[in-house]
């Protein structure tokens, strides 16, 4: 169930402090901190009991900021860290993404401190970066096959790990935070031409003709920061990998752990389109 925290509770740590002035006015602490740089992690999380650290976004390589983190947190006192993990996070799954939660989740529980994983499924809004492409070209492009995913609202996302952060009982813990049903990406694509009224084909195609499309759209084959391109903020080693491990049936995983946490079941994808139709089409 989700409980209320006071904001006077609360430490939040940025790179960029003066973007969250709105919550320093609402009575959080604000501090600078950067997973690139162990000394700022260190006094950011100073005082803190309880962290909640979310993952970095270079997919393959984020243990060294994960590392960073962990060791400050340690040092710093901090009894309990919860992750943003990933679902399929087991060993004998091949995704570049798992690579790095299964290092960090291993971390953690070498630590010496209480942990938690929370292991979320895809995120629903990558509709939002696929559809305006499909749109525009008249074509979803896919290496996934037949696989499946139970993919999961962000602010679902948010409630599971609040849930963690207020209460007791969850220590040295894994939860599967993942949607209500299982989806094929045909099936999305399916979902995003009936709300969104415009119609494209859906395009099976080999990993090698994944690598080709997102080259064409410029997007970069490796991790790059706080890069965009064609409305994509991943890599392409980290898509095509993706997909492949979909295909494979390494994120074909369901549970009821979010309704656990929170007392209400997950959103659907379908929902989020809905709500959100007008970020499907093209800008």
């Amino acid at each position: 169930m989700l409980n209320h925290v006071d904001a006077g509770d609360l430490i939040l740590v940025t790179r960029s402090p003066d973007s969250l002035g709105d919550m320093v006015e609402k009575g959080c602490t604000v501090r600078f901190g950067d997973f690139d740089n162990y000394g700022s992690l260190v006094s950011a999380f100073h005082g803190g009991e309880k962290m909640l650290m979310i993952s970095g976004s270079r997919v393959g390589q984020r243990m060294p900021q994960h590392t960073n983190a962990i060791n400050a947190a340690k040092a710093s006192g901090v009894k309990h860290v919860i992750c943003t993990s990933f679902v399929g996070a087991e060993p004998d799954n091949a995704s570049p993404a798992i690579s790095d939660h299964l290092g960090t989740e291993a971390l953690l529980r070498e630590s010496g401190m209480t942990w938690t994983a929370l292991r979320n499924s895809q995120y629903a809004d990558y509709i939002f970066a696929s559809a305006p492409n499909a749109i525009r070209g008249g074509s979803w492009l896919s290496s996934s096959g037949e696989g499946t995913v139970a993919h999961i609202w962000r602010e679902d996302c948010i409630d599971a790990a609040v849930s963690v952060l207020s209460s007791d009982g969850h220590d040295n813990t894994v939860y599967n935070i993942t949607g209500p049903e299982l989806l094929r990406v045909r099936d999305v694509a399916n979902i995003v031409k009936e709300v969104s009224g415009r119609d494209f084909e859906f395009v099976e195609v080999t990993d090698e003709g994944m690598y080709e499309f997102f080259d064409s759209l410029g997007v970069p084959r490796s991790p790059v920061d706080d890069h965009v391109a064609s409305d994509i903020p991943w890599c392409s080693d980290d898509m095509v990998s993706f997909e492949r491990t979909i295909r494979e049936g390494g994120f074909s995983i369901i549970s009821d752990d979010f309704e656990k946490l929170t007392g209400h079941k997950p959103r659907t994808l379908k929902s989020l389109a809905k709500a959100n139709s007008n970020l499907l089409l093209p800008k």
